[in-house]
């Protein structure tokens, strides 16, 4: 490929860096189809209409064209309602279970996030996911950074945070805020959601996780407004209550706003039913943080 991407995106110039990452996701998730793969680029680029809706079919024609061109190579087309499949992440001996650290947190300290950048750590980011968070890996829609927990002392990766775009409605959240559904719809993207948090279960520290959220809050608004171009004003997270307690979450200071209705947190149409109910939490990064969302 050239140095300096040509594509251009609806007029706007598509730099490397974002063919690169289109190529990896293709790469990475072969089983999704040609539309998953335009709305999923569309969210993680911001690739919207002002009424916030995405350009899918807009970003699936560029996709083809891309792929006519050589520049990509896209799945076969599926016919209408082909049943899905879900991508699996290899395993390999790197991501086995370890011999069990049971320190102090002094120990291990400073306590440092380290960004996930190079498609090596990406790799090796899904597969502890994939292999110990209960969710598994799953692409997700939109905005996203990861990273790795690390001990500065000892230079062990402890587990994995990913914070990306937001759940669309929730309604305890959205009374919180006082928003309505035309200021939610402009500033939505303001807050970003705590999407993953793993700390892996050889890991037995006292107060590790709550000292690694509180070093996100700090961490991440930079990180995110240099990725992204603006800066985030809430952190949110949902916590399955039937597995955890959301002690780490409450001992962070983040602020408890009640349960989710066991729909998607990314149903726009109210259509996903039977997910389980989850807590929500949340945390202001600023004071303003309640005027920036209702655009005072």
């Amino acid at each position: 490929m050239q140095s300096k991407s040509s594509e251009k995106f609806c007029g706007q110039i598509v730099t490397e860096e974002q063919l690169q990452e289109i190529i990896e996701i293709i790469d990475t998730f072969p089983n999704l189809s040609r539309t998953e793969l335009a709305n999923t680029i569309c969210e993680l680029f911001s690739w919207k209409r002002p009424t916030g809706k995405l350009k899918s079919v807009e970003c699936r024609q560029f996709l083809e064209r891309l792929d006519a061109n050589g520049v990509i190579c896209l799945p076969l087309c599926r016919k209408q309602f082909a049943k899905k499949t879900i991508a699996k992440v290899p395993r390999t001996e790197r991501t086995d279970s370890q011999a069990t650290i049971s320190t102090k947190l002094r120990e291990l300290s400073p306590i440092l996030l380290t960004r996930v950048k190079t498609q090596e750590q990406r790799q090796l980011w899904y597969e502890y996911v994939d292999r110990y968070h209960y969710l598994g890996y799953q692409l997700p829609f939109g905005a996203q950074l990861r990273y790795f927990i690390k001990s500065g002392a000892t230079d062990d990766i402890l587990g994995c945070f990913q914070f990306s775009s937001p759940a669309w409605k929730m309604a305890p959240r959205d009374r919180w805020i006082g928003w309505t559904d035309e200021q939610r719809k402009v500033n939505l993207q303001k807050i970003i959601n705590n999407s993953r948090f793993l700390i892996f279960p050889w890991v037995e520290v006292k107060n590790l996780a709550s000292s690694a959220l509180a070093l996100a809050v700090k961490t991440i608004p930079d990180d995110w407004q240099r990725c992204y171009g603006y800066r985030p004003v809430l952190m949110e997270t949902l916590v399955d209550r039937k597995r955890f307690k959301g002690t780490c979450y409450k001992a962070a200071n983040w602020i408890h706003m009640g349960k989710t209705t066991g729909r998607g947190r990314m149903d726009r149409d109210n259509k996903q039913q039977g997910m389980a109910v989850k807590e929500i939490y949340v945390y202001p990064l600023t004071s303003r943080f309640r005027q920036e969302l209702v655009g005072l």
